[in-house]
């Protein structure tokens, strides 16, 4: 089977989307498959890879990221895709790599299966965090109208829809009428587990802020962009910082002056920046006490997943992708935005059993998270049983894939 995806927000420097296709083409190459993704980039270029290869269409910088380009043309995606006759191909957003794939006309179109694979969720990224001092995300969503029916058209071209949380499902489809098929992302469990907990690597990080081991360490991990909400957090972890309680933050991104002041005002912040080494990342996650996030806006929510994997409890929006990973034996929830909300959900979750919580988490690896190679191998198979028929499938049956994100 041979899968073309056509990712607009693919980058070498990029974040979350380049560490997905690096793991499908991982995966293809383990698997008798082949994955081709056509990404912007600065220059026509093609890096051939294990599992299949990527193919740099020249395309301008987006101004407040350079390290990401656009789509402009279609011409030169629409002759690629011609001349690679794929089984499936595949759109990662809902904006103009979408409509190039949808516009997509002649033989090789009429016999591929075309898939959107819905990354994002632009209304509650933008319009809902930039409108949240005003008005609630329900008048948000509807006074967003036009959105929904935006998604919805650039939708309907597709054979199939996918999405990687339940709750991101349940919402395009309240809001937009969009039916999806629930794909799970999964997450390294191996390398994220409890047994990475390092209770001396947590010791020095309470040093740093002056406390004990006695103090309570929060971690939080993403982009500092304005949709993950930072400077919410970070007020909300100010408030107790007489009770003892620290956070430290890893990720950077265009907002890192602003987040930097946030994290400032605080007083019981420390910015760790990006963490490449990933041994290193899953020992802090499992050494700290628990992990907020702020973000309204996840489709995915897998950096809620590797603190679960971590065995640590969640402090969460109540609204995202992270809800996927959410149970009342290990979370709790904030309403999205509001750091008085966010302050009294740590308050609640630091003065519970940490033991208890610990083991909740724990135990929450086997029924609420999956592997990167049982999302692969699901979203392998729906593709290789879907219509248009796949012209080579698998060349064995999908096996049992075990349970699944939010399974619950």
């Amino acid at each position: 089977m041979h899968i073309v995806d056509v990712a607009e927000f693919y980058a070498p420097l990029g974040g979350g989307v380049k560490t997905y296709i690096d793991a499908k083409l991982a995966f293809a190459h383990q698997n008798g498959a082949r994955v081709s993704v056509i990404a912007p980039g600065p220059e026509d270029r093609v890096e051939p890879r294990d599992g299949g290869q990527i193919i740099y269409v020249k395309a301008p910088a987006i101004p407040v990221d350079t390290r990401y380009h656009v789509f402009w043309k279609a011409a030169p995606v629409h002759a690629l895709l011609d001349e690679m006759k794929a089984d499936v191909v595949e759109a990662s957003s809902p904006f103009r790599g979408a409509w190039i794939v949808a516009d997509w006309q002649g033989h090789a179109a009429r016999r591929t299966h075309k898939a959107l694979f819905m990354h994002a969720d632009p209304i509650a990224a933008h319009l809902q965090v930039w409108a949240q001092d005003w008005l609630s995300a329900d008048t948000v969503d509807k006074l967003a109208s036009p959105g929904w029916r935006y998604l919805a058209r650039t939708a309907k071209p597709y054979d199939s829809v996918v999405v990687g949380s339940r709750w991101f499902g349940q919402r395009i489809q309240r809001h937009g009428g969009i039916a999806s098929t629930l794909v799970p992302l999964g997450v390294d469990t191996e390398l994220f587990h409890p047994t990475r907990r390092d209770c001396e690597l947590r010791r020095q990080l309470l040093a740093e802020f002056g406390l004990p081991p006695s103090g309570r360490l929060l971690i939080g991990v993403g982009r500092h962009h304005h949709e993950k909400q930072w400077p919410v957090v970070f007020e909300a972890v100010g408030a107790l910082k007489d009770e003892g309680v620290a956070m430290i933050q890893i990720g950077n991104g265009f907002a890192n002056e602003k987040i930097t002041r946030a994290a400032e005002a605080a007083g019981n912040v420390k910015l760790l920046g990006h963490v490449g080494d990933r041994q290193l990342l899953a020992r802090i996650l499992a050494s700290a006490d628990a992990m907020i996030h702020g973000s309204r806006a996840e489709t995915f929510g897998l950096v809620a997943s590797e603190g679960l994997a971590s065995g640590i409890p969640l402090i969460l929006p109540s609204a995202g992708g992270c809800t996927d990973a959410a149970d009342p034996a290990w979370a709790e929830l904030y309403e999205p935005g509001n750091p008085t909300a966010a302050r009294d959900a740590i308050h609640r979750l630091l003065t519970r059993n940490p033991d208890e919580l610990r083991i909740a988490a724990i135990g929450a690896r086997h029924s609420h998270i999956s592997t990167p190679a049982q999302h692969f191998e699901r979203l392998f198979n729906l593709y290789s049983n879907s219509t248009p028929p796949m012209l080579h499938p698998l060349p064995t049956a999908a096996s049992d894939i075990g349970p699944v994100a939010a399974a619950a």
